[in-house]
């Protein structure tokens, strides 16, 4: 398969905003590719080139794609950003180079998606010194075969930034309709697995090889999350069998044993394993399985307290002399819930059912434990669980159903939260602007952007509050890549890195697209351990705007 036809599929996409036709226009497509390239098409076709779980990446930013360009088209690097501003998006502004190149070097050769996918195999293999270089080199052969159009979804798919609305939704409506199988077929499948490339070739073979699909050991799942409770008494007259736990202010970690081999992952689904030595040691003797998939959260203690959820987050960022930070900052696992056991999953039990198989799976030790819990109905009993949890340092209480099951990836009333403080939003930041005076050399001003049901970040306001010096100079190397555009001081920024943000109140406003404004917005910290798409959506805001005068 070409890629100029997947190309044209791009641009059917690009071309209506009706989401049955988008998902015709994928269906029809499916059924066209090729078993040996489909896993690969759809995630592509979804805006990734691997699957997070994989542990592969591309490792390539906006600057380091306008060097490409400029190599090959002998343009400057200056010229490009200009087109990528005066253009407003960068595919186009990249498309706009190529269409102007100067050097006739081009292969007179059409691109194969078998090709691309050995290219982006092997730049993803690239570590360490030299391999910019070996980028660069194999980057600009691609790039060099590319037309201007094929080059503005190259860079769209390298960058992750499609900008053709076909989210996640779609495409497993398109699997379901072009295979025949059930929709809530095809969801359970990609929620057990979370790989749309190989639930779309399991499911083009037939639906007795996709209902195959289930929990496996080293492929992490989409975590089950927690909305926020109005009340406590309101939550006791929801629940019929409600479970209290101690709300950790950690990161949430997911434990894969297979025999000796442990991995960690976080909520990103992200290989943290060398980051967490002391906690991996201990987990060895700790599990007592031969194969189980257990979930808790890692928390940091300084002299003998608990410390910040900040304090985690260095732990997890730490790439080098790992031992030294470990005894400066110890951390301990707190596990709560078990997803499988000796290749058997649990996700269909109930919780009470997986917590007395997590209880009975594991030996506690000073590092690995298990999450402190209570069953109860009695308002006082639950209010006074919740005391002595913020009087010990932690963020509040968990209230889970108790006979509800395992969802992977949903955000429900059968999870919710009672917090000390008051609720906060995870928004991206989607532009900045470069400050005046002593934050000169900072992005200080941050735009931030919340998820629409697209996919796509839409404004909800502008901070430049909360942040320490440390946190601005942390930020500030942390945006820098990701800048796609400059206008004066004002820049644009492929949205990427998440932030905590507390604020007074959401206001209805039509200042900004999203429909929202953030009253008194600051910064609490920076998100490392949430991809961009795990951030809170319009409709988040809209519960938080309905529910803000509540209090228990």
């Amino acid at each position: 398969m070409l890629y100029t036809e997947l190309v044209e599929i791009y641009e059917k996409l690009s071309g209506t905003n009706s989401k049955l036709e988008k998902r015709d226009i994928l269906s029809d497509f499916f059924i066209t590719i090729p078993e040996d390239i489909l896993p690969f098409v759809t995630g592509l076709l979804s805006g990734y080139v691997f699957p997070k779980w994989t542990e592969k990446e591309l490792g390539i930013g906006p600057k380091l794609l306008i060097k490409v360009i400029s190599k090959i088209t002998a343009i400057s690097e200056a010229k490009i950003e200009e087109y990528i501003l005066s253009t407003g998006d960068f595919g186009e502004g990249i498309e706009k180079a190529v269409d102007q190149k100067r050097q006739q070097t081009f292969f007179n050769i059409q691109i194969d998606v078998a090709y691309l996918k050995d290219i982006f195999e092997k730049v993803s293999g690239f570590q360490g010194k030299g391999s910019q270089d070996k980028k660069i080199s194999y980057l600009s052969e691609l790039f060099s075969a590319a037309t201007s159009i094929e080059a503005r979804y190259l860079s769209r798919t390298i960058l992750e930034q499609m900008r053709t609305g076909a989210a996640e939704g779609i495409i497993i409506d398109a699997i379901s309709k072009f295979s025949g199988i059930p929709k809530q077929d095809v969801e359970k499948a990609y929620l057990l697995t979370n790989d749309l490339g190989l639930v779309a070739l399991y499911s083009k073979k037939g639906d007795q090889d996709l209902y195959k699909l289930d929990v496996i050991v080293g492929r992490p799942l989409k975590p089950m999350l927690a909305q926020i409770a109005g009340s406590i008494e309101l939550v006791l007259n929801d629940i019929e069998e409600p479970e209290m736990e101690v709300k950790y202010d950690g990161a949430r970690i997911q434990v894969h044993k297979n025999g000796n081999t442990i991995k960690l992952f976080s909520r990103r689904l992200e290989n943290i394993t060398q980051a967490l030595p002391e906690v991996l040691s201990d987990l060895k003797s700790s599990l007592i399985p031969n194969n189980i998939i257990c979930e808790g959260e890692v928390v940091a203690y300084k002299d003998g307290k608990i410390a910040p959820f900040q304090y985690v987050l260095r732990r997890l960022r730490r790439k080098y002399q790992i031992s030294e930070l470990s005894e400066k900052i110890p951390l301990r696992l707190f596990l709560f819930d078990c997803l499988l056991v000796d290749d058997r999953s649990l996700i269909d039990l109930t919780l009470k059912e997986r917590r007395n198989i997590l209880t009975s799976s594991v030996k506690e030790s000073e590092i690995v434990k298990i999450a402190e819990n209570i069953v109860s109905k009695d308002p006082l009993v639950v209010k006074d669980f919740y005391n002595k949890a913020v009087k010990d340092g932690h963020e509040g209480i968990m209230i889970k159903d108790n006979l509800s099951q395992y969802q992977p990836g949903a955000r429900g009333k059968k999870w919710l939260k009672i917090k000390k403080t008051m609720e906060t939003l995870d928004l991206v930041v989607i532009g900045a602007e470069w400050g005046e005076g002593r934050r000169k050399e900072w992005l200080s001003s941050l735009l931030l952007g919340i998820r629409d049901d697209e996919g796509k970040f839409l404004p909800i306001g502008k901070v430049a509050t909360g942040l320490s010096d440390d946190l601005f100079t942390e930020i500030t190397e942390q945006l820098t890549p990701l800048i796609m555009e400059e206008k004066g001081k004002i820049v644009t920024l492929v949205p990427k890195i998440v932030v905590e943000v507390l604020y007074d109140e959401i206001q209805y406003s039509p200042k900004y697209e999203s429909g929202f404004a953030l009253r008194f917005p600051r910064v609490l910290r920076v998100r490392d351990d949430k991809d961009a798409y795990d951030a809170d959506t319009i409709s988040r805001a809209y519960e938080l705007y309905e529910s803000q005068q509540k209090t228990f």
